[in-house]
């Protein structure tokens, strides 16, 4: 069990890949010792369960530990970081199923409008937990229809016990505007981006004014924000057979080493792996091992 996917001299080792049988579900299953996970965002859901271990994660309302028992849930585009909470690390399972797979199951089982989502980031219900470790199973053996269930069961389950119906977006804050704005150019010129002062008076404001709008509409600063936004760039063109090189250069960091760097701490497996889990997958149609 303990070698699959990446594996280092740290005893660390992480598998991060989509099973067919289940469309719309990412799945990574790790053991983390000094690998720690730089702040990011997910466009979809997050459902993380550990196994062993203590982790730390660090969300913008303070640090929760997860141990085993407990599940995470994290909503879409909050951002969020994670660490070992004790030496010896920690080993887990986690599910990113997509928004719409998420709104789907909510629609079938539960009486949520609107955009659903989760109320609480951490719960005790080692029954759900022992779920999530057995979707992984279920696609790792090549079973769509237990993996399919197993998933359904466990989402249905927590959205009715701690779901709740997104408000609609609206902004609040003054400097909001001026954010959606500063984004929107940065995501045109990821390859080469202005500076922050460049940003700020094309916008017409100041640096620090443009910092602090800009972190209250998305949670990060612009260059952190920057880096998570290559990454997902990163991560579709992997998905289409891309090289990890070239990637790397269509989404602006200035070489593999770079991409590398960022990748693993965000997506929590190197650009290599990452890749060859995607080619593996395509090719064999299934869990099974190629």
């Amino acid at each position: 069990m303990d070698t699959d996917g990446a594996a280092d001299r740290k005893g660390e080792w992480a598998r991060h890949w989509q099973y067919p049988g289940v469309p719309g579900l990412d799945l990574l299953r790790a053991r983390y010792v000094r690998h720690s996970f730089a702040r990011h965002t997910h466009e979809g859901f997050v459902l993380g369960a550990v196994r062993r271990g203590i982790e730390d994660v660090v969300m913008p309302e303070g640090t929760i530990q997860a141990r085993p028992g407990t599940v995470v849930m994290i909503n879409p585009e909050v951002p969020h970081s994670a660490r070992a909470g004790v030496p010896e690390g920690w080993v887990y399972s986690t599910l990113y199923p997509s928004s719409e797979l998420i709104a789907s199951i909510a629609a079938e089982t539960t009486t949520l409008r609107g955009t659903a989502a989760f109320a609480e980031t951490i719960v005790e219900d080692p029954d759900t937990a022992r779920l999530v470790h057995e979707v992984h199973r279920a696609a790792e053996e090549g079973n769509a229809l237990a993996a399919d269930s197993l998933l359904r069961i466990a989402v249905a389950r927590l959205l009715r016990r701690h779901g709740r119906s997104l408000p609609a977006r609206t902004p609040t804050e003054s400097g909001a505007p001026t954010a959606a704005l500063a984004r929107q150019l940065l995501e045109e010129r990821m390859t080469e981006p202005p500076s922050l002062e460049e940003l700020a008076q094309e916008l017409d404001t100041s640096p620090f004014a443009l910092l602090r709008a800009f972190k209250a509409s998305y949670g990060l600063p612009p260059h952190t924000w920057l880096t998570d936004a290559r990454v997902r760039s990163a991560r579709r063109l992997l998905d289409s057979g891309v090289a990890p090189a070239e990637a790397a250069v269509a989404v602006g960091f200035t070489d593999q080493p770079h991409l590398n760097r960022h990748f693993t701490r965000i997506v929590g497996v190197p650009p290599g792996a990452y890749r060859k889990e995607r080619a593996r997958t395509y090719k064999t149609g299934d869990g099974a091992p190629a």
